[in-house]
């Protein structure tokens, strides 16, 4: 596929031209461990160490994502049944202060949604006395320009912003919304704000946005871009096909037509569910994230929490327990670490495969919490707009 970098998103550079590098705040210092309490590690039956927590905040969202709900939408689960900030505290409190989990990340749903996000930041900031070395999150970036600054302030270390095209035609129709421009602002913003992480998680979808990976690769030229391409992967409402799955090998090779001499970094600093690579020279990088070619489950050290308290510890899993309603009936920590160990003694050593994935009942998107996978229906894009 011809992959040169294509006039129509020339646009889309001008929002990064100005930005050469990214002065990142210096930390205060060392984490403090002031009272830390002895904690256990949290290993599953086939030895994997598990420190990284991902809560999701709402479902709601201000998009309407082909590829997070089907197009019907879905159930939301009734306001009282969402965990509360105090919850969300507590919650992470126990997983950090007695499982010793050092990163946190918000999804949605739309973070943005809730107003008490920064209250629920400013408290897990608290944590970090104890441990916690990184709050993250995740959001399509719709608010961001606004919101950037605040929420660095507040305690976010690093952000994680949806965007599968530069095209403002193509998003509006991916999202059902408008607002490319407020999210290629919001990214900005995040620069600017001085995060220590800023990434572009990017769905490639084959007839939709894979003759754009290399004006994305193009973003990480003068800034210092974390653009991840993931693999489309299935999920209930998102009408998978898997002809429409770009393997990770085949992105490669589309990207390696235009920059021949993009290498492969090393993996040690780097979570292993991405495969960092970069264009020498360039301020930024890109990654590959291949849970259907070669998935990571091997190395996999995550948890989620879903917005209704639901642990679940594999994405692909259907196995659920509520930590929502342990809390609500007052039961101890120590019962509420009990049913945390159970439920991980029961981690599968892999997920299945995409067929099998495609065929299993599980949450769309929107109900688990995070942004992987993109819903295209069979009728085709132009058709759509008229092309």
């Amino acid at each position: 596929m011809n992959c040169s970098i294509s006039k129509r998103n020339k646009c889309a550079h001008f929002f990064f031209s100005s930005v050469a590098k990214q002065n990142f705040f210096a930390h205060a210092g060392k984490i403090r461990l002031c009272s830390q309490l002895t904690s256990e590690q949290l290993y599953d039956s086939f030895g994997r160490k598990h420190d990284y927590l991902r809560i999701s905040l709402t479902e709601k969202c201000n998009f309407r994502c082909l590829y997070c709900m089907p197009e019907e939408g879905v159930q939301l689960t009734p306001a009282p049944n969402i965990l509360t900030s105090d919850e969300v505290f507590r919650l992470s409190s126990l997983f950090v202060r007695h499982f010793g989990i050092n990163k946190i990340r918000l999804t949605g749903g739309e973070p943005f949604v809730r107003k008490d996000l920064r209250e629920i930041v400013e408290n897990l900031s608290s944590l970090k006395h104890y441990g916690l070395k990184t709050i993250a999150l995740t959001t399509n970036g719709a608010v961001l320009k606004h919101r950037a600054l605040e929420i660095r302030k507040a305690g976010v270390n690093a952000v994680n912003i949806s965007l599968d095209t530069l095209v403002p035609a193509k998003f509006e129709f991916i999202t059902r919304r408008k607002g490319w421009s407020n999210v290629m602002h919001g990214i900005r913003a995040a620069l600017d704000a001085g995060f220590d992480h800023v990434k572009i998680n990017c769905v490639v979808m084959k007839g939709l946005n894979d003759d754009e990976l290399c004006d994305f690769v193009s973003l990480t030229e003068h800034s210092p871009l974390d653009v991840r391409f993931i693999e489309y992967m299935p999920f209930d409402g998102n009408k998978w096909n898997f002809k429409r799955m770009v393997p990770f090998i085949e992105m490669l090779m589309i990207i390696r037509k235009v920059y021949p001499n993009v290498e492969k970094m090393k993996d040690e600093k780097f979570n292993k569910t991405s495969k960092p690579y970069q264009v020498p020279g360039f301020a930024g990088q890109i990654g590959f994230i291949t849970s259907m070619t070669k998935n990571f489950c091997g190395a996999c050290n995550r948890l989620r929490i879903t917005a209704d308290g639901n642990l679940k510890v594999c994405l692909f899993g259907r196995e659920e327990v509520s930590l929502r309603d342990l809390l609500r009936s007052q039961c101890s920590t120590d019962s509420i670490k009990s049913v945390i160990k159970q439920a991980l003694k029961k981690k599968k050593k892999q997920h299945d495969g995409a067929t099998q994935i495609a065929q299993s009942p599980n949450r769309p998107m929107i109900l688990i919490g995070k942004v992987l996978s993109l819903a295209i229906y069979e009728q085709s894009f132009l058709l759509s707009i008229g092309g």
